[in-house]
Order: C-alpha cells, then structure tokens, then sequence
C-alpha cells in the first residue's frame, strides 16, 4: 500500500473502474472532499466559536437540529452543485429533493446525504460523521430531476461514502470495487490513502445496538442479545456503542462486529433512513465483505417507497449477522 498517494491521484489511477470516465464523477468526489475539509476543519474549533447547540428549528424528522447540522448540510449542498455535475440532491435536513437550475438538466447524477450523522455528540466531544450516496438519474438527460431518480434500489448505486470527523478525519468510499480509506493531513490539507482495501472480519465479538430500548425490541433480537451476553466457546462477546451511527459501524468495519438498530415500539419501521443512512452503509459493508439486512431481507434489494423512508439495520461481519438471522 502506497499510503503517499493522495485521493485525488487514487481516483485518476482507478478512473478505468468508474461507470463514467468524462471526468464528472472524479468532480464530484473531489467535491465531497473539499467539504469534508471546511467540515472538519469547524468542528474541529466546536467549543471556541459558537457553533454547538441547538438552533431551536427541526427538520422534515421532526428532530431538533444542531446549528452544525444546518451548517455542515449548506457545505455539503453548496460543494457539490457548485461542481456542475448533478441534477439533484436529497438531504436528510430538506423536506423535499432540491432541483437544481436550468443549467444542471444535462447532468447524470444525484447525491443523497446525511450530512453530520450523530450531531447530537458534537458537544461533547465525540465522533460524528456524514454519510453519502451517488446514483446515475434515471429520467432523460435534459429535464428535471423528479423523485424516482431518488427512489432507486441500493444496489443501484454507482458510489457510497462516509466521513468520520474523529481523533483524525478519514474519507472512506466504494465505487462497487472495494472499500478504501483516506485520511486528511490538516497541515497539507490533502486525503492520503492509509486503508487499502478494507475487509470486515469474518467474525468478530463486538456488538452495537442502543440496549436502552431492549424492552422494546422484537423478541428475536431480544433473544441474540442475550446469546451476545452469554459466554460461548469461551469466547466473550462485549457491548461497544457510540450512539453515532458512522463511528459504529466504522470501528466493527476495521474490528469485525455487528451493528444493529432494530424496530420498537417508538420507531416501528425503524428509526435509519433507508436512502442516505442504510444504503450507503450497506454497499460498503457488502463491498468489504460484509453483510446488511433489514431482518427481512437484504438491504440493497429494497424499493424505497418514500424519500425519508425508515427501516431497521443490522450490518458487519458476516457471520454475526447470519447468527442473528437465526434468531430472527
């Protein structure tokens, strides 16, 4: 692994892997990344200037947002329409699609993004993260962006990402030939290759799941968390839970685990939304080797129905979630 390779070089060399090759695609990926720099650059001065908090609005969820949830969604938005090279994004901070102007009726791409997944720990100081999808349109080149260019299956995909604004800031993406990791030099100011092709362990011992609401969990998930807490075999399983999606489901990728966040009694179709939080997630968990279900099948063979659909999630190592399959 040549860890002196910039992002930006990764993408040139690997451009004959890419479903377009007229240079729009790597616009929109160098797009992402340069907010990911202005991102992380602001939250990395959270507690020096006044940009924690709530900003006293909620969104479409009817969840409070965070004045950086409002800030990191306008960088995001304005990064990647400033490129030219989409005809629509979908944001889990808008209530609707954003149809772009007259000018972007000729582009083939629209981004679905979670633009600061875990806001509500940015106060104190712990992992947050943004989560993006990338699919070709599928209405004519030339009109307007219409909502069934949005509602695509996950395995439809043409790109997926994360970012994890952590002890470092790491950029990991998959074009659908595997997963890699790019960490920012902030003195530089560039994304270096430093996780080549990342593969989930085939089995792992950690699990990720809110247990607060183990009361109101389906029974079969009741029953594999209590597997999960029994000794088998000699091998000890061990809760770790961030409450941030992203830096969950990044440090079971790396460890090897499982991450779940089934139905309840509060959130009967899930709390995740499918478009821009479980597809995502699940491309690259599958292009690491991993697996992703819904519970009752797989994620990626989905039919959205609705822009903020909701579904449970369970994703990691492979042999974990088939465990849990079991039960369910």
């Amino acid at each position: 692994m040549n860890k002196n390779r910039t992002l930006g070089e990764f993408i040139i060399e690997n451009q004959k892997h890419y479903q377009a090759t007229s240079g729009e695609f790597s616009r929109l990926l160098s797009a992402i990344k340069l907010a990911a720099k202005i991102v992380s650059h602001k939250i990395n001065k959270a507690g020096l200037i006044d940009i924690v908090g709530y900003s006293g609005s909620t969104n479409i969820q009817g969840e409070d947002q965070q004045k950086l949830d409002i800030y990191t969604n306008d960088v995001f938005i304005n990064a990647i329409t400033n490129r030219e090279v989409v005809c629509g994004v979908v944001s889990e901070e808008n209530d609707d699609f954003i149809i772009l102007n007259d000018n972007a009726l000729h582009n083939k791409y629209v981004v679905l993004i979670d633009p600061l997944d875990g806001s509500s720990n940015i106060d104190v100081n712990v992992p947050v993260g943004t989560i993006f999808s990338i699919y070709k349109r599928v209405t004519p080149i030339g009109t307007p962006v219409k909502k069934e260019d949005f509602l695509q299956k996950g395995n439809k995909q043409v790109a997926a990402g994360y970012i994890i604004y952590g002890t470092s800031t790491m950029l990991v993406f998959t074009t659908g030939n595997g997963v890699n990791g790019f960490t920012l030099n902030p003195a530089i100011g560039s994304f270096y290759l430093s996780h080549s092709d990342i593969k989930i362990p085939s089995n792992g011992n950690i699990y990720s799941v809110n247990e607060g609401n183990y009361y109101h969990f389906p029974q079969g998930i009741k029953e594999y968390l209590k597997y999960c807490q029994e000794v088998k075999a000699g091998v000890a399983y061990t809760a770790r839970y961030i409450g941030s999606m992203v830096a969950d489901f990044h440090r079971n990728m790396i460890k090897g685990g499982i991450y779940m966040y089934p139905n309840c009694n509060a959130n009967y179709q899930g709390k995740l939304r499918l478009l821009y939080e479980c597809n995502p997630i699940a491309f690259i968990t599958e292009q690491a080797g991993g697996k992703a279900i819904s519970g009752l099948q797989r994620v990626l063979d989905m039919q959205p129905l609705e822009i903020h659909e909701r579904s449970p999630f369970y994703c990691g190592s492979i042999k974990m979630v088939e465990k849990l399959e079991s039960f369910l």
